[in-house]
């Protein structure tokens, strides 16, 4: 599997940019990378504090304080 680039974080930030919320399969279609790597950019982007999960009766991300 490839590795986390500098460059899929962003691609995932400018489309998390655009919506409320999303799932990680919408991220990952929206990206035009493979869920499993996407999933491995968000958890990365958690970490760094940029992003935040939410629960709503579904698990979501968000830019963090948006």
């Amino acid at each position: 599997m490839a590795e986390v680039t500098e460059e899929l974080k962003q691609k995932v930030l400018d489309y998390l940019n655009t919506v409320p919320h999303a799932k990680n399969k919408e991220v990952a279609r929206a990206v035009g990378e493979e869920k499993p790597l996407v999933d491995k950019a968000i958890s990365a982007l958690s970490k760094e504090d940029k992003l935040e999960y939410i629960y709503l009766g579904a698990s979501f991300v968000k830019i963090k304080g948006k």
